[in-house]
């Protein structure tokens, strides 16, 4: 613990002032430490930078801002390659100089299941709850330019992967923190930079991808048997045992499950949405006109247009997790013979969990109008987003609630699996490949006590873990944005040239 708290300080997230206050307090000592931690690091995360009406999270800020000038940076690739990244998908491009633990479109899965989770269902609710129908236009366009931050940062992942002794893959924002930076003669720099951004997925792997996955999944699944109320350890037993199954064969065994588990749930949670909208679909023009109007003229409810516009940017930030870095890893895993091809993939990330599934949570909202009926307004003062989605379910068929738990336990189960992947890269990244399965049995045993206790402020304090994240990945985003400029540029002209018209022929012209 010591050490991980003199890499924070080194790097300005902490003050040593804040940790002595904690130890000092008359609080319980695990209480008040992070206690104290939470509020230090969500006074940085979360300080306004837009002083006036409205407020901008400097954590937003500093990811939309990013996001921005990377499509702009690399000519809004997110829109020019998404057909190309279709064929990558299906297959097209496979060669036999192919290298890596699985394939692009498990690599894909394996990091969707781990964005794809209770923030679609539920954090979309509040947003348009406070913000209005047209925090869902801003979520749109977040998510847009989130596309290009994925693209940017699964191709680094990509180039500066390394190939451990035992054959494993070892990729994401620590690999090229530490080697890009070398390169650029700040070694020292990115080892920290790299030690601190390892140390803080681990947390997060343990809270917002373990703990509070099982904590949400158990609340939704104890509305429909009352059963786990009584027992709740039953419940996180079965989550451990079912998650172990998957977990212990790490990568190959997570991307096969992820693989056939995203489309499963997305298809679950789509199809009820869909059948909502098209239970609305008189309304649907009218839903879509009041969504672009309050974008730019809202109600004084959402706080003027910025208040509005920060709700829209909050959720696709903390929902597709673009620029944070975490994504990478699973993708640093694929097995492609150019780094950019990845990261062409990754471009349908942000589209899916955002464009995609955000938006049809937000129209679920405004169609049925439970976004702003009195009556839940203080579910929505609570935050209690997924209960919030569940009325509006049920306000259309009374059994469509069971098949949001069925979707909130599926998202739960798919982002634990996928974060547990994080996690121990992160943790092998820390103390050797050989201390792999301690970190696999570690996150077993959050599953259980998570069912148990209640995280409290430590749970709070990995979710700020996950934020913190996008600093040193974003720094390394800037500095070596000139390396996947050069690799994209390469790519496009081979691409003209019409050297990957086939396998045979790719195969033909190497590199």
């Amino acid at each position: 613990m010591q050490r991980v708290i003199k890499i924070i300080c080194l790097t300005g997230l902490l003050m040593p002032a804040q940790i002595a206050a904690a130890q000092d307090s008359g609080a319980p000592g695990v209480d008040a430490f992070f206690g104290t931690l939470n509020g230090y690091l969500a006074s940085v995360l979360f300080y306004d930078i837009l002083p006036g009406e409205g407020t901008m999270p400097f954590i937003v800020g500093w990811l939309v801002v990013g996001a921005i000038y990377l499509t702009c940076r690399f000519g809004f690739i997110n829109i020019r390659m998404m057909r190309h990244a279709l064929g990558i998908i299906r297959g097209k491009y496979q060669s036999a100089d192919d290298k890596g633990e699985v394939s692009p479109f498990q690599a894909l899965t394996t990091a969707l299941s781990a964005t794809v989770g209770l923030g679609n269902i539920a954090g979309v609710a509040i947003a348009v709850s406070i913000g209005g129908p047209g925090a869902t236009f801003w979520m749109i366009v977040a998510g847009f330019f989130g596309m290009t931050s994925k693209f940017t940062e699964v191709t680094l992942a990509q180039m500066y992967r390394e190939v451990r002794p035992d054959g494993r893959l070892m990729g994401g924002a620590m690999e090229y923190l530490s080697r890009g930076f070398a390169e650029k003669g700040m070694a020292g720099v990115g080892r920290s930079l790299a030690m601190l951004f390892a140390i803080l997925c681990v947390g997060a792997s343990l809270g917002g991808g373990n703990a509070f996955q099982v904590s949400q999944a158990l609340g939704a699944v104890q509305n429909e048997i009352t059963f786990f109320k009584d027992y709740p350890w039953v419940f996180g037993v079965f989550m451990a045992g079912a998650v172990g199954l998957v977990i212990i064969g790490g990568i190959k065994r997570i991307a096969h499950a992820a693989e056939a588990l995203v489309p499963t749930m997305v298809f679950i949670y789509l199809s009820a949405c869909l059948w909502i909208i098209l239970s609305h679909i008189a309304d649907l023009p009218a839903a879509f006109g009041l969504i672009v109007h309050e974008a730019f003229a809202p109600s004084a409810v959402a706080g003027g247009m910025i208040g509005v516009l920060v709700q829209g940017f909050k959720r696709a930030a903390f929902s597709s997790e673009a620029g944070i870095g975490s994504a990478a890893i699973a993708h640093s895993a694929a097995a492609v013979k150019y780094p950019i091809r990845q990261g062409f993939v990754a471009l349908y990330e942000p589209f899916i969990d955002t464009i995609v599934i955000c938006t049809m949570t937000a129209l679920v909202m405004v169609l049925t109008g439970v976004y702003n009926a009195p009556e839940y307004h203080t579910l929505v003062a609570e935050s209690k987003g997924a209960a919030l989605t569940a009325v509006a379910f049920g306000s259309v068929i009374s059994w469509f609630p069971v098949i949001l738990s069925i979707s909130v336990v599926l998202f739960a189960y798919s982002t634990m699996i996928s974060w547990s992947y994080y996690g121990e890269r992160c943790w092998t990244y820390l103390f050797g490949e050989r201390f792999s399965m301690t970190y696999r049995i570690i996150y077993l045993m959050f599953v259980v006590l998570a069912s148990l206790v209640s995280a409290g402020n430590i749970l709070d304090f990995s979710d700020l873990l996950l934020l913190s994240m996008a600093f040193p990945n974003f720094l390394a985003l800037y500095l070596l944005q000139g390396k996947v400029a050069a690799a994209l540029k390469s790519y496009l002209g081979k691409l003209r040239r019409g050297e990957f018209d086939t396998s045979s022929n790719e195969a033909a012209h190497g590199n």
